[in-house]
């Protein structure tokens, strides 16, 4: 037997786009159902992403100091050879993601948002079945916010299964393999591979581009190259992965030559498409933008009353981007004055070292005589040379108009410079010009010194180079 539900809100996927929508919503008084059919609550982000792989990331990042501390020691710290146990930092790092799922549970709760667990099918686009375990519900609503989120791109002759795996199996793995190949030299292939190679598994990249993370500029990803080639990541550029079988992966070279990589596990990180299949979304009457949900600057899908979040409306497809979508449109149906018009998503690579991008890099001003450019080195910050962050190439940069110094954009590369995105962002979305940063007091010793400089650097007077 079907049971019925009607409900003003009605939000399918429990992402961070998608909870965070819900959370919004209830707090705002509208009456929510979210539907989640997927990955579970937090969705991929938080199940089989961003907060499992950074978990991964920290605990090889522990194994490599530890290894370096073995025989000769670092520092004046020395230690015994270390060994991993990798099922226990797995049942580590699903109990962070256990509490995170208990937590975004709670919100929702105490938002008074009501959470179905199944699969949700639309006939038209207010209503849907949703099929769970104890039987079928028929949904419908006044506002859908769709919120589906994304998945792993499967390569036709390299399907998922066995030894084929994708970013998710990474990250439940029992056993660091002895060998692993990576496809794919994007953020998230680099991130995991970097990260079993701390680990002790021989990691090789094939990437068909020219070189690594091809969507930043060469001086931010140099660095990373530099750590590959120095800790043995065997890299093929310009290449073509092909089948898989025997422990073998077959490659075709920049040149054109067969060439065959052995390997216990092959990661297939070749990029993520949007979750449009399996839900109804063509009955919906949508209008699309390739492979994407069509919105506007509110969100707002072709179909009255119909909103889309997340990797479902396209790039970048980033999960802070999902969050502020879904809480603008939350407040849209509230009855708010709302759009989504950023100056700046900022973007990180957790690779080594880390890479951050907000606003317009080289690439976008190039030909440009009207813009400013500045970098600062790490090496020249005192906090970076005592935690070994300034010896691997890093640096802020900035980029400003000439004409009235106003911020453009805001790179770095180098340890722990994630944590100084906020502020790149921050600065970025509140229009600050070059003498805002300057006129900052920057507490010493800190990364962000680095900014400050790098500001500093750009009107004239640098102190510290």
């Amino acid at each position: 037997m079907t049971q019925t539900l009607k409900t003003k809100v009605l939000i399918i996927g429990a992402g961070t786009g998608g909870y965070v929508a819900g959370i919004r919503c209830g707090q705002l008084g509208l009456d929510t159902v979210l539907v989640d059919g997927g990955d579970g609550l937090g969705g991929t982000c938080l199940n089989v992403g961003c907060i499992p792989s950074k978990a991964i990331i920290h605990a090889a990042g522990k194994f490599e100091t530890v290894s370096k501390a073995a025989g000769d020691g670092t520092l004046g710290i020395t230690a015994s050879e270390p060994a991993i146990d990798l099922s226990k930092t797995i049942a580590w790092k699903d109990g962070i993601v256990k509490k995170l799922n208990a937590g975004v549970g709670a919100l929702l709760k105490k938002s008074k948002v009501k959470v179905i667990k199944g699969w949700a099918t639309f006939s038209d686009a207010k209503t849907c079945v949703v099929k769970t375990d104890d039987g079928d519900i028929r949904i419908t609503a006044e506002h859908v916010i769709l919120a589906t989120g994304s998945e792993p791109v499967e390569l036709p002759f390299l399907p998922f299964g066995g030894d084929v795996i994708s970013s998710t199996e990474a990250l439940s793995l029992s056993a660091v393999p002895n060998k692993r190949v990576v496809v794919g030299g994007g953020y998230i292939g680099l991130e995991l591979g970097i990260a079993y190679r701390k680990l002790g598994a021989q990691v090789a990249i094939v990437e068909m581009a020219d070189r690594i993370l091809p969507l930043y500029d060469k001086a931010l990803t140099d660095p990373v190259m530099k750590w590959l080639e120095t800790h043995g990541v065997e890299l093929h550029l310009g290449a073509r992965a092909g089948g898989f079988g025997d422990g073998k992966l077959n490659v075709t070279t920049r040149d054109g030559e067969p060439l065959q990589l052995d390997a216990d596990k092959v990661l297939v990180t070749v990029g993520r498409r949007p979750r449009t299949k399996g839900w109804g979304l063509e009955n919906m009457g949508v209008a699309m933008a390739g492979p994407f949900v069509k919105t506007d600057s509110r969100c707002a899908t072709s179909m009255k009353n119909v909103w889309a979040v997340g990797d479902l409306t396209g790039e970048p497809m980033l999960a802070h981007k999902g969050s502020r979508q879904g809480e603008i449109v939350a407040e849209i149906i509230a009855g708010k004055d709302r759009v989504f018009d950023p100056v700046t998503v900022a973007a990180v690579c957790f690779t080594e070292p880390e890479i951050v991008s907000a606003g317009l890099g080289p690439q976008d001003v190039e030909g440009r005589d009207d813009v400013i450019t500045a970098v600062f080195p790490l090496a020249a910050i005192g906090r970076a040379l005592a935690i070994e962050a300034g010896e691997d190439g890093g640096f802020v940069r900035v980029l400003a108009s000439k004409s009235d110094h106003r911020l453009l954009g805001v790179q770095a590369v180098g340890q722990h410079v994630a944590e100084l995105s906020n502020s790149f962002a921050q600065m970025l979305e509140m229009g600050a010009v070059l003498e805002d940063v300057a006129g900052t007091i920057h507490v010493h010793p800190t990364l962000g010194e680095a900014f400050h400089e790098a500001s500093l650097r750009a009107l004239g007077h640098a102190i510290h180079i």
